[in-house]
């Protein structure tokens, strides 16, 4: 395992949609054009609404999604989204942030249900090259999984470790590790659902991340501005 540093953590291991993407609006554009395709339920702007404030399997039931059908639901789904990637950009300060962990000592990487390809086209070839690790293709419930490989190619401890999204999903699976979770409030999730969730630490601005992770880097840009 590597040397930890003075820093709460080693690595940040991030989602993409809803965390460092703002493809929310692309996500629902696509939802029921394809409920048509695989027969489940088509939703209204209310629906969507409604649905933020539930986890992920009480969406899936409430859709009438069969658990068989996810897996093509989910590969049709990022080939939409890679047609549709001239709509999706970063959060507002994004790129800053990476860029501030990065040259803080945190090594990051990204782990999401979207292809590789998607992911580095959006962050760009000078972001993309401060991600060490992608673990990408991550099925709905299958993060842990995909946590797990990325921290052994990382060779880091459990306990250095902090995964940073925007649902549930993201809490649970870094809790089945021993993780750290960072969950932020500008993504899919309502706020209150994340904090029924109890996430490690709470994230309502991107700015947030830096302070929590690399808080020499936070101190010292306050000093300079």
């Amino acid at each position: 395992m590597g040397v930890t540093s003075g820093l709460p953590y080693d690595l940040a291991i991030f989602d993409f949609d809803g965390t460092l993407a703002d493809s929310g609006a692309v996500v629902l554009k696509l939802v029921n054009p394809m409920a048509r395709i695989y027969g489940f339920k088509s939703v209204t702007d209310e629906e969507v609404e409604m649905l933020r404030g539930r986890p992920n399997r009480e969406i899936i039931k409430y859709l009438g999604v069969s658990a068989w059908k996810i897996p093509i639901i989910a590969a049709h789904g990022k080939k939409l989204m890679a047609a549709e990637i001239g709509s999706i950009g970063l959060f507002p300060g994004v790129p800053d942030m990476l860029r501030a962990l990065s040259a803080g000592g945190v090594r990051l990487a990204v782990v999401s249900s979207n292809s590789e390809a998607t992911i580095r086209t959006v962050l760009g070839p000078d972001l993309a090259k401060l991600i060490d690790h992608y673990g990408c293709g991550a099925s709905l419930f299958g993060k842990a999984k995909k946590f797990l490989k990325v921290i052994k190619t990382a060779g880091v401890r459990p306990g250095r470790v902090i995964s940073i999204g925007d649902e549930t999903r993201d809490i649970d699976a870094a809790n089945a590790l021993g993780l750290a979770s960072g969950a932020v409030t500008w993504g899919y999730a309502t706020r209150q659902l994340l904090v029924d969730h109890t996430p490690t630490v709470l994230l309502d601005a991107v700015e947030d991340i830096v302070a929590s992770l690399a808080p020499q880097r936070a101190a010292a840009a306050v000093a300079t501005a």
